[in-house]
Order: C-alpha cells, then structure tokens, then sequence
C-alpha cells in the first residue's frame, strides 16, 4: 500500500513514517515547499522511521495559458478578496524550484522519487537510478504511459478519474478522465511496467480489487486525510462529514482537480482559465484566508470519490487493517 503525496497541506514527516511503519511506503509532498523546507521533512521522516520512503516532485510542464482570460479571472475574482479582506496573489509562472529539489533528492537518496504533470528525461531518469532510487511516474492514459515508459522509469502510477486532487496528466485537457478500471486495462496494454493503481480506493477490498486487475500496488490518499498525523485543516476536515458530491475544477489553480464542490467552486468554475500554476498563485491568499476563518467555501476541499469512507483513525492502525482485509479477499 502506497500512502499518495498528498501536496498543500495534508502530507507531513508524521504521516509519511506511520504509514512506512505499518509497512507500506509513505511520501513526502514536495509540491509548493521550498529545497530547504523539503530537506528538513526528508531529514524529520528519517528521525522518525528507517522504512522506505519516497518523494514526489511535480514536474515543470509550462502549458500555454492565455493572459487575458488570467486578468479577466483576476478582476471576477474581486469580490472575493472584498470578502476576505486580503489582496490577490501575482498570477505567475513557476517551475516550483524543480533543479533544486532534482538535486536535493538525488543527493538525498530516498527510496523512490515520483513525478506528476509530466515525466523527466531518460537521463534523468537514469541519473536518478544509479544513484539507488527507484523513479515512478504519475499517468492518466495510455500515451502518457508510453512516454514514461521511453523514459525508463521503474512504475507507472496509473491515476483514474476517481482521484481526489490534480489529474497528474502531461497536458491539462478537457477530454473527460478514465475510470481506474478501464485505465489499469488500457495502460497494462500499452506497456508491462508494474503499476500503482490510485484513485478512489478506500478499503482493503479495493486495495484486491485493483491488485486483481493488474496492478502491483494501491496508493491511497483521500482516505488517510482524517488521520491524527494528516496536517489537513478543520475546515476541510469538517467538509468530509457533509456527503456534498465531488468535482473536477479549475477553480483554484487553473488545472483540472478533484474536490468536493463548495460556493467557491460553484461561482467560478465556469470563469476559471486553463492556466496552472498562474491561478493557483492568483487564488492562495483568498484561500490561506478563508482556512483561517474556517470557511470551507472559500477553500479546495480536494478529495477523492470514495473521501465518504474515510476515518480519523491513526494512519498505522488504517494501514494495518487495509493490509489484512486485501489479503483475505484475495485468498477468498
């Protein structure tokens, strides 16, 4: 069982050991963090565990974004700096420090490094594995797969539609995202790499149910957000207990994500550019904002289809039952 790096918040050194102790592989989220604040959580994780662990770095594909949409979103979005009373972010570029935490994690040396929205060249990959990490990549289709295949990563984490957070896809499209079952079937027909199945799994029979179509591995995320370890806010703690469906948006940060669907989500849909990470930079001080007022209509509420079954019990004990409750479904 695989812990998913879960970036913005809910992923902490904490969370990344308890689930390396109860014997799967816990991640640290690189996604937003400076080198140096990455650094210091592969340094506290190792204070806390000597299980494997691997790190997840999001890669710098610069898609187009068109600016005028960007500044049009810019002033829709206003009223909500009125509401909460701070100004909007610069609706920026960034490569999130990516040549930093490249070389950060090479000289670290966990036991796997992933990539989402995008996969590095073959010699970085090969960089990567002869220093001793295993290199897996995020993908949502079979053309994707080919490509990290090309690449020569070691997995494939094959995201289906069901996933909570950003769709992991090279290229932010508006082309509707496969089931996890169907995806498994077509990615395990366009390459023989073991895969990490993710998306919508929430309990020890769907850890066998992916297993049983192919997969090496689940990774699970949505389900480990209530944990006492998870640094996920009240707010969006909170927003877990209401039953509100889900949704993909690029409400907040100008890529398709799933959250569950909130008055933030249903204003401004509709308006919000293709333009990652321009909007993400644009909308974090209205959402830092909001989380402070614990108002989760202001905030993503990322989740999963299945966030329904989750448990604020500690991750270990989630880990440990999911374990057995795979192995007796597969041995029935």
């Amino acid at each position: 069982m695989v812990g998913a790096p879960l970036a913005g918040g809910s992923s902490t050194p904490e969370l990344t050991a308890a689930v390396s102790d109860a014997g799967g592989l816990g991640f640290i989220a690189a996604g937003y963090k400076t080198v140096d604040e990455v650094r210091r959580e592969i340094e506290d994780v190792r204070a806390r565990t000597r299980r494997p662990f691997g790190v997840n770095v999001f890669f710098p594909t610069q898609l187009a974004a068109d600016e005028a949409a960007v500044a049009d979103y810019t002033v829709r979005l206003a009223r909500e700096a009125e509401r909460y009373g701070v100004a909007c972010g610069e609706a920026s570029w960034s490569d999130d420090g990516w040549e930093g935490k490249l070389e950060l994690v090479t000289r670290e040396r966990p036991a796997v490094m992933s990539f989402t929205f995008g996969c590095p060249a073959r010699s970085i990959v090969a960089g990567l594995q002869a220093s001793g990490i295993a290199v897996w990549c995020t993908v949502t289709g079979p053309a994707d797969a080919r490509i990290a295949a090309a690449a020569g990563v070691d997995a494939l984490v094959v995201q289906g539609s069901e996933a909570g957070g950003h769709q992991g896809s090279f290229d932010d499209t508006d082309a509707a995202p496969v089931g996890l079952l169907a995806l498994l079937q077509l990615v395990r027909a366009a390459t023989d790499l073991p895969l990490v199945a993710a998306g919508g799994i929430a309990t020890g029979e769907g850890v066998a149910g992916v297993i049983t179509a192919g997969a090496s591995a689940a990774q699970i995320g949505s389900c480990l957000m209530l944990t006492p370890e998870a640094g996920t806010s009240a707010p969006h703690r909170a927003a877990f207990a209401g039953g509100a469906p889900t949704a993909l948006t690029r409400a907040f940060s100008g890529r398709r994500a799933r959250g569950i669907v909130n008055r933030f989500m249903r204003d401004h849909d509709a308006a919000a550019p293709r333009a990652y990470p321009q909007v993400h930079y644009l909308t974090a001080p209205l959402r830092a904002a909001a989380r402070a007022a614990a108002d989760a209509d202001g905030i993503n509420l990322w989740a999963g289809q299945a966030y329904s079954l989750a448990e604020a019990l500690p991750a270990a004990e989630l880990v440990a039952r999911w374990g057995a409750e795979a192995r007796a479904a597969l041995q029935h």
